[in-house]
């Protein structure tokens, strides 16, 4: 009875050492992948923090390209408004002297219009005045004439 006693414990023992070997060796497998995990979250980590200083990088340098073309947009835009500006300018004094020809020329045409019907009027009244005085002369010269025909008539008789 011992012996057997001693047999059952002894494959007990055997059967717990066994045990704790396949135990072990779990958790051995356990602790390698485990550890591969660790291994590969790292890894993964540094391609992540790797990734990311790349893309702060690239921030920085489309930042810093959009603050230039911002600055150079409005340096464009204050370049455009002042040549928009002096254009306008230079149109707006063109529309002034022309304007100011413009009026010139009117005021002449009316002074001349002015000028030609007072000439005109004049004109007419020296034309009336010579008419009037040219046919009172050519009255007088025809009543001469025909006196001085009568006259001759009456003198042949």
């Amino acid at each position: 009875k011992d012996s057997c006693l001693v047999r059952e414990e002894i494959i007990k023992v055997v059967n717990l050492q066994n045990n704790l070997l396949s135990l072990k060796d779990l958790l051995d497998n356990r602790k390698q992948r485990i550890l591969s995990t660790i291994r590969n979250s790292e890894e993964l980590r540094r391609g992540t923090i790797e990734q990311l200083e790349k893309a702060r990088i690239r921030l920085q340098k489309v930042e810093l390209e959009a603050d230039e073309y911002r600055m150079n947009g409005y340096s464009e835009i204050e370049r455009e408004k002042a040549n928009l500006i002096n254009a306008t300018s230079i149109s707006l004094e063109q529309l002034e002297k022309s304007k100011n020809e413009t009026l010139y020329f009117e005021k002449q045409r009316a002074m001349n219009q002015v000028r030609q019907r007072v000439f005109h009027q004049a004109v007419q009244g020296a034309l009336g005045t010579l008419n009037s005085c040219l046919n009172t002369e050519l009255h007088f010269r025809t009543i001469r004439a025909n006196i001085g025909i009568l006259g001759s008539l009456e003198w042949k008789r």
